[in-house]
């Protein structure tokens, strides 16, 4: 079934690092220390995969928060979210600023040519294209790491995982990549759900957002109301 608990944790980042390497020299996670209401998180974003079969996928959008579905950053802390559009959650697949084929409104500027009359408006909309890039642990990485800015605020999509046997209190956020699309038989096909997606945003300089999503190569493109893979 889909995760019982999905939301996002808002926050400062205050470090980050990779894995120790294995004897093959490969890691299979950037983790994340955020800071929030005192306390910092943990959070774990796979570069890799267990299978050294299966790789990682992943793309770096920038967007406003409007675009993304929030104008402002969520609250301090973690805040669960429903997972169904318009809430704040995210889905690679579906999400308007995030998919792989989308539209962007430009804004149109004709000016008259005797300068006399102001410029007249008019937006236009055309693809925008957001495919998926492909590479090693190491490329994987470093496209994340581009995107962090210790000090920045940090926005991290997932599943919380508890401190301890306290059911209301969260340690930090994983599956922090798309949580759809696993096809039948392997053992995430029961995960499978919409609107259920992991993402890292980090706010830059200039206000707006870098937002890094990841996929599995297994995981596909296309899915149902369940989030299985057509």
């Amino acid at each position: 079934m889909p995760f019982t608990q999905y939301g996002v944790l808002s926050g400062t980042l205050v470090a980050h690092h990779r894995d120790d390497p294995d004897d093959f020299g490969r890691w299979r996670h950037v983790n994340l220390r955020v800071r929030s209401g005192g306390r910092d998180f943990r959070v774990a974003v796979d570069v890799d995969s267990k299978d050294s079969a299966v790789g990682v996928q992943w793309k770096v959008v920038r967007a406003g928060g409007a675009a993304l579905g929030w104008p402002a950053a969520p609250a301090s802390g973690f805040t669960a979210l429903a997972s169904a559009p318009g809430t704040g959650a995210i889905d690679v697949i579906r999400h308007p600023a995030l998919r792989v084929v989308g539209m962007r409104r430009f804004l149109l500027r004709l000016l008259r040519v005797s300068g006399a009359v102001p410029a007249a408006r008019s937006w236009f909309w055309i693809p925008a294209l957001r495919p998926w890039r492909s590479g090693d642990h190491l490329e994987a990485s470093e496209a994340l790491e581009t995107t962090l800015r210790p000090g920045a605020v940090t926005l991290v999509w997932g599943e919380p995982f508890p401190e301890g046997a306290a059911p209301t209190s969260i340690q930090g956020m994983h599956n922090v990549h798309q949580n759809q699309g696993d096809p039948a038989g392997s053992p995430w096909w029961a995960e499978n759900g919409i609107w259920q997606d992991g993402a890292v945003a980090t706010q830059q300089s200039d206000g707006s957002w870098l937002v890094f999503v990841s996929k599995f190569s297994t995981q596909r493109d296309h899915t149902d109301a369940q989030g299985h893979p057509l």
